[in-house]
């Protein structure tokens, strides 16, 4: 579904525009609706078209309440996961709180991860992309989990 990386700049109101490849794809998905919430592990946005994120939610929602680390998901993602129409225009607007969270200035990166779309603040994903390589660099093959090992690509 999405794949790929994209450089979009938002503007002073908080507004992206999509790139036409995503853009198309959820205007045929869900007619342009879909939420954005945060990554609870990266200071970047999620965005999911909205049947994608139905399903997500219901998982979200079915973790026990008693975990504190179920809770901790819950709260964040569900909490912060707000709707968003696509306009006319392919735009989206971001509301400020999430802005905020992604450290989102006026340059972003869109990375498509099959079923949604990561959006990070350009600065801050070259930065975390370098700390990513490194970290194959340093690893040994004994580090893998072993579910790695049996995967072809």
């Amino acid at each position: 579904m999405f794949r790929g990386v994209s450089y979009v700049t938002i503007d002073a109101k908080g507004r992206m525009s999509v790139p036409v490849r995503y853009r198309e794809q959820l205007s045929q998905l869900c007619n342009g609706e879909v939420v954005v919430t945060i990554d609870s592990e990266e200071n970047c946005l999620m965005l999911y078209p909205l049947p994608v994120w139905n399903d997500v939610e219901r998982k979200i929602e079915a973790l026990p309440t008693f975990n504190k680390a179920a809770r901790r998901i819950q709260r964040l993602l569900i909490g912060h996961a707000t709707d968003i129409q696509m306009d006319g225009t392919g735009r989206l607007l971001l509301p400020a709180p999430l802005r905020e969270y992604a450290l989102m200035e006026k340059k972003l990166v869109l990375l498509g991860q099959i079923n949604k779309i990561e959006i990070w603040s350009e600065s801050h994903w070259l930065s975390r992309r370098e700390q990513l390589i490194a970290v194959k660099d340093e690893s040994s093959e004994g580090d893998q989990p072993d579910f790695l090992e049996t995967l072809s690509l």
